[in-house]
């Protein structure tokens, strides 16, 4: 009778394949491939929140006119004529401060979404994997839908000032999407905070307020000193973003050298507020 050769099991797992995991280093590390891999869930959670945000609302969507609309008869009464704020040109000030708030809108609402997107999402976060990426930006994102209803009433406003359309508006799109990468480059940094210190979600509001007063939406930015102070004013990346925006539609002063200083700070915010939400990541389904 053959022997049957006998295997030692350390020799058995020594033939066993394994594979063997490294942490990536580098721009790999922040594995933003994923992103388009998860694409079909970023569309599915930004339309999501859209459709939460009205839900058993009377006035549904009409609110994304409402908002922009109602604020910026507010800015004409209280600042057009009651403080006499001008616009700087031959532009009516309702239009001047519509054109800011357009933007503004965009930045406030992504930024207010996505700062609590990780702590709102803990179920998800505990339960499924996916790049945590996608809350983030999927809460900034989801603004798009807002912006372009209130867009329209733009235009809508445009014709009823005879405010004629320009081929600069041509620009447009990207400096929309210039304005929502500066929402997720600062919400990157506030969302991955806000899991960790609480504090975070009650900040943001006065945040936005004090920021707002910092951005020329109610006022020109030919209002500040030019040299250094216009320059430190620059650091603010919505000057550029709201600036940019004033141009494209109103043939205001470009922003120049404003909006350079604004995408440096901007991809600044953006590159470490990536490393730093991608490092904090693996703690985000223990401490939610």
């Amino acid at each position: 009778m053959a022997e049957t050769p006998v295997t030692s099991k350390a020799t058995t797992e020594q033939k066993r394949p394994g594979v063997v995991i490294r942490p990536r280093e580098g721009w790999s590390s922040l594995e933003l491939g994923e992103l388009w891999h998860y694409r079909e869930l970023l569309f599915f959670l930004s339309w999501r929140d859209v459709l939460i945000r009205y839900k058993q609302a009377v006035l549904g969507v009409a609110w994304a006119v409402l908002n922009p609309l109602v604020t910026m008869v507010v800015f004409t009464l209280v600042f057009g004529i009651l403080l006499g704020v001008q616009s700087g040109s031959d532009v009516p000030y309702a239009i001047f401060s519509y054109t800011a708030l357009l933007p503004w809108g965009l930045f406030a609402g992504g930024l207010s979404r996505s700062s609590v997107s990780l702590v709102a999402r803990a179920n998800l976060l505990t339960k499924v994997y996916f790049p945590r990426l996608v809350i983030p930006v999927s809460s900034v994102f989801a603004g798009v839908v807002d912006f372009a209803i209130a867009f329209v009433m733009l235009l809508v406003l445009m014709a009823i000032f005879r405010v004629p359309y320009l081929w600069t508006m041509l620009w447009l799109p990207l400096l929309t999407l210039f304005c929502l990468v500066t929402a997720l480059a600062v919400s990157l940094w506030l969302s991955a905070l806000n899991v960790l210190y609480r504090d975070v979600q009650y900040i943001v509001p006065f945040l936005i307020q004090i920021w707002m007063y910092l951005s020329p939406v109610i006022y020109p930015v030919n209002k500040v000193p030019e040299g250094i102070l216009r320059t430190l004013y620059s650091l603010n990346p919505m000057v550029g973003v709201i600036q940019g925006f004033r141009w494209a539609i109103l043939a205001e002063e470009p922003p120049s050298y404003m909006i350079a200083i604004s995408v440096v700070v901007v991809l600044t915010l953006l590159v470490s507020g990536l490393y730093y939400f991608k490092r904090m990541e693996r703690t985000f389904a223990d401490v939610v």
